[in-house]
């Protein structure tokens, strides 16, 4: 697989199961909060990057422990479950954000923490786990995650009024099941 099949693979596997998030329901709370996009989004881009940067990691470092066909297995199972659980809307929470260290600060600490074991972290770990490449999965899953989330900033509710978030759910869940049968043909060949 090259780099730029990699790249969108993680762009659009992360901006579709992003949609209707919790994490992107928080961009939306603290952009609506701070009325500042600019220090949202780049709390955002950094969280995200130390996030997905240290998930990708640990994807490739997995892949590295388990034979080829037990880590199709593995990913084709974690991919199918993906598909489950992004069927499953995420309960919002109260929207209280502290606001006491400014945008910046607030959005890098409390989305970072936010993203820890959320659907989009886990799906980063197993696509660095079946390419390899934890450069461009974390380039891609940033990218896929700044598009989404920027949405969220920009555009808020209006973009739920156009597409509705079942729709978004259930197209995710159809492209992880689509990723978990593709895994288990490639390596079955």
């Amino acid at each position: 697989m090259g780099a730029l099949e990699i790249l969108l693979q993680g762009f659009i596997t992360i901006l579709i199961t992003e949609m209707g998030d919790k994490t992107q329901l928080l961009a939306f709370v603290l952009a609506t909060r701070f009325k500042r996009p600019v220090p949202v989004m780049m709390g955002i881009l950094v969280a995200t990057i130390l996030n997905h940067l240290l998930a990708a990691s640990v994807g490739v470092w997995i892949s590295n422990q388990i034979s080829p066909q037990t880590m199709a297995w593995v990913l084709a199972a974690a991919f199918l479950g993906f598909a489950i659980w992004v069927l499953i809307p995420d309960k919002e929470d109260d929207g209280e954000v502290p606001a006491k260290y400014g945008a910046f600060l607030t959005t890098l600490v409390v989305f970072f923490l936010a993203e820890m074991g959320d659907k989009t972290q886990l799906s980063t770990v197993a696509l660095a786990a079946q390419t390899q490449s934890w450069f461009w999965v974390t380039i891609g899953t940033t990218a896929g995650m700044l598009v989404a989330d920027g949405l969220a900033v920009i555009f808020g509710e209006r973009v739920t009024r156009v597409i509705p978030m079942k729709w978004i759910h259930r197209f995710a869940a159809l492209m992880f099941v689509s990723y978990a049968i593709w895994i288990l043909l490639a390596a079955s060949v």
